[in-house]
Formats: structure tokens, sequence, C-alpha cells
């Protein structure tokens, strides 16, 4: 009788970094607070792990990163002062985010890197597979991948890895993989990763995107893992001693992502996710469209 592989139920989401790259708005306030449209970019993140049946979060926060713990949580004064007014629709919206998914917290400490805090979650997971979801990657929910790629790992076992095909040119940007074909059109054997290489050096153009589903041996091998490029514990690291000896883990498969992304870690996309976002809202995008497109004619 074949063994069932255990249900995935528990998500990860790294958010200790610091986002420099939005400052000053980051001063005092988490990138992952930042709002797309009306919704900060961390709740798209929570809401897609839940939409994968992964309701039990764990986020790895740092210094000046309790907001993200009360945007999750219940906010008394507020719901009680829409009750009062008969607000029920911003009320709902209000509470729509106390009621995702049950949070978890727990602090990195050191900025050691993604490798480090996927370790600082070793405790909450235990012995079983888990999704990590990087905050800085919105997927769009019409495009699921990380069901998907929870499929695959039930199916399959080991760890599976989301990967997008990315111009040569830029594959030096991201962690790269050395790829097999499978059955599947939309999966692939992962032989090999190597971060952010030189784009002559590279095995291909599959680049890692921000989702994983992780076989919890990564945590022995992280724990063993000297600090790598930019002197922090890499992930890609980690992942690729997987790649080189299922004895250890499993396999490593990559789902190939052909969908909708939105990448909030970069000004620009960040501005892009938001302009697309809002022209497909129903209650935003027939006058917002009419706008950005008599604003760029007149532009041009």
């Amino acid at each position: 009788m074949t063994q069932s592989l255990p249900r995935i139920s528990k998500a990860v989401i790294p958010a200790a970094g610091l986002g420099t790259r939005f400052l000053p708005a980051t001063k005092a306030t988490p990138k992952e607070m930042l709002p797309v449209v009306d919704k900060p970019a961390i709740q798209y993140v929570v809401e897609e792990a839940v939409e994968a049946g992964l309701s039990d979060v764990l986020m790895i926060t740092g210094r000046n990163k309790r907001p993200l713990e009360d945007h999750f949580d219940r906010n008394y004064e507020l719901e009680e002062a829409l009750t009062r007014k008969g607000d029920s629709e911003r009320l709902s919206k209000v509470r729509e985010s106390n009621d995702l998914a049950t949070m978890h917290y727990v602090r990195q400490g050191d900025p050691r890197g993604l490798g480090h805090a996927v370790l600082c979650a070793a405790p909450h997971v235990g012995e079983q597979p888990f999704a990590v979801l990087l905050g800085d990657d919105l997927i769009d929910p019409r495009d699921p991948l990380l069901s998907r790629m929870v499929e695959i790992q039930e199916r399959e076992g080991g760890s599976v890895v989301a990967l997008m095909e990315v111009e040569p040119s830029q594959i030096g940007l991201y962690g790269c993989a050395a790829v097999d074909p499978t059955a599947d059109s939309d999966v692939v054997k992962v032989t090999g990763l190597v971060e952010k290489p030189d784009p002559a050096d590279a095995p291909s153009n599959y680049a890692i995107i921000g989702r994983y589903v992780l076989d919890p041996a990564v945590f022995g091998i992280l724990r063993e893992t000297e600090p790598g490029r930019g002197g922090e514990i890499q992930l890609t690291d980690a992942l690729q001693k997987l790649a080189m000896d299922e004895k250890i883990g499993g396999p490593v498969h990559g789902v190939v992502f052909k969908g909708r992304r939105y990448d909030t870690g970069d000004r620009g996309d960040y501005l892009r996710a938001i302009v697309r976002l809002a022209c497909e809202r129903e209650d935003l995008g027939p006058d917002f469209r009419t706008w950005l497109r008599s604003y760029v004619s007149e532009e041009l």
C-alpha cells in the first residue's frame, strides 16, 4: 500500500527586510505594508497562501515590523467607529484581514539572508513540508501557482521551486536553475541551482521567483550552510545540495510559471502593478482607464 505524503498546511513568509529601495517611505513603515491600490502588499501574499489551502501562516519579522502584526489583528476601536456609522462595507474590509489565517510571528534578529530567515521557521514547521512565499512577488490570483506547486510536491515528494523564463541578460538578477524536462509540460526536474550567475555562465534562462514548497530536510542543510553571496546564508545553496543528492530530502522539481506576476520590490514594477490592478478593478477600472488614456495621450 502506498503511503500518502503529509498534507501541506503551513506557509512561511519572510518579512524582515529593511526595504531600502523605498526609502524614505520605509523609514518607519514596513515595505510589506505599502499599499497596492487599497490593500497592503503583504495581504495579497497571505490571501494567496490561504487560497492554496495553507491556513497556518508564520511571518518572519524584524525590528519596526509591528504594523504587520497589527494589520492581521483586531482593531476594536476602528470596528466600533465603523459600526456606529453603519459603514458595513468598510467594516467588512477591515475585518477581512483578521480572519484570513491563523497568524504566527517570530523575529529573525540579525538579517543574515533568506536561508537564515527560513531556518527561523524550523521550530514552528517541524517535520512536515511547508511553503515559503516572498512578499515582493505578487502572483495574480487568476493564474494559480502555489496550488500547482503543492500538488507536485504531494505527488513527487521533495521540494518544488517556482521558475519563470527571463531574458538571458536578466538572469544575473535571480537564482538560476539547470533543468531536465518531465512528462508534464509545466514541470521540470531541477538538477542544479546557482545564485545570480554571470549571464555567460548561467545554465539556463529559468529564474527562481519567490515561491517554494520545501521538504523539512532543508533545515538540516541550512544549519550547515556557510554564508555565500553577499555574506548571507542563501536558500539557493541549500536547494543546490538537495538537487544534487535526492537521498537527503527527495528530488527538486520546478513549476514553470507563465502567468501574471507583479514585482513590488522594484519601484518601477511597484507602480506598474498598481496601475494594472487598478485598471482591472470593477469599482475603479472604468474611470481610471479613461483618465489614463487621456493622460497618456496628452503626454505623448
